[in-house]
């Protein structure tokens, strides 16, 4: 449980509901471009994945996250100007550090992200070790792939900073600033940045007119509560270390990982290569996997205030 925490005087009438309106303004802001553009818009000929609608989306959605982080630039300043910025353990942040830009702590936001990394200790050893993905990382070949395929650059690289630079560095100092409870802003706030991924819906419909629609609604809500749980993690993240870097590298590390297994056995790929697979051994391989998968968990449970405490942060919770 998160320390309820005092909302912040607000002397100038920026109340909550000017902020969490400001918030959703921002979301129809970052959403609507992508149906107004018609080479962008989905369509049921058209995979979501096409270049040319990828390209034309990751425009429309820099756009708008550069006019939304412009919006709140201002209001912080304008702020700062009349002396009225927001006050932490009795020191007033600039709005650069309210926004995560400047000044970046290196040291914790690397503690940051290997704590998210250990709650993907299981699915790091399926990957590097179980399938072999460390070969690949050994010639970098990965990296490779976000420069030479528009979805990968897409999910890992333009995804993660518009969304973080939007949802987490464009909107939490509104909130903070208009006295918003901590423990709200982390609960509450991510739901709008789960919201704003329910058009996926829409367009899952339309791409794939023959899926049940019982099974597309399934769809969306598991995406909107897995989008809002992540929003809370992100935004806790964010308020600790004070770190727009940290956020988005810890956004690209799960887009990437994605969710982890939690059923089924692990095949190690030097048994699939050689056909050599026996039960016994395949057990011993994913007894492992999930000894590392409840134990990270609880690492990253342990480790959560440890591990994301720092100098730069934005709020004391």
């Amino acid at each position: 449980m998160l320390p309820q925490s005092a909302p912040v005087p607000d002397p100038d009438g920026f109340g909550q509901t000017r902020a969490f309106g400001l918030l959703v303004l921002y979301c129809v802001i970052y959403v609507l471009p992508l149906y107004l553009w018609p080479a962008a818009r989905a369509s049921a000929t058209r995979s979501r994945d096409n270049p040319e609608a990828i390209r034309y989306r990751i425009r429309a959605v820099s756009l708008s996250t550069a006019i939304c982080s412009l919006t709140t630039l201002l209001i912080l300043r304008n702020r700062a100007a009349d002396g009225r910025g927001l006050v932490v353990a009795g020191q007033e942040l600039a709005p650069w550090h309210l926004m995560g830009y400047w000044p970046v702590d290196l040291v914790g936001s690397s503690k940051a992200f290997l704590l998210t990394a250990a709650l993907f200790a299981g699915p790091l050893y399926e990957c590097l070790i179980i399938n072999g993905e460390w070969r690949e990382w050994a010639r970098l070949e990965p990296v490779m792939e976000v420069w030479q395929s528009w979805p990968a650059w897409r999910n890992l690289v333009a995804g993660p900073i518009t969304e973080e630079c939007l949802f987490r560095s464009a909107s939490v100092p509104l909130l903070l600033l208009a006295g918003t409870a901590h423990s709200r802003i982390i609960y509450l706030s991510p739901s709008v940045f789960g919201l704003a991924h329910l058009h996926h819906f829409y367009e899952f419909r339309i791409t794939n007119p023959r899926v049940p629609l019982a099974a597309a609604v399934a769809r969306s809500i598991f995406q909107l509560a897995y989008t809002s749980l992540f929003g809370m993690y992100a935004t806790f993240i964010f308020i600790r270390t004070g770190s727009l870097p940290a956020v988005i590298l810890i956004h690209t590390f799960c887009n990437y990982m994605g969710l982890p297994r939690v059923w089924g056995y692990l095949e190690p790929y030097w048994m699939y290569e050689r056909g050599t697979s026996q039960r016994p051994s395949l057990a011993v391989w994913t007894g492992l996997y999930y000894l590392l998968l409840v134990g990270g968990l609880f690492t990253w449970c342990w480790n959560m205030y440890p591990l994301t405490r720092s100098s730069m942060a934005l709020a004391e919770l």
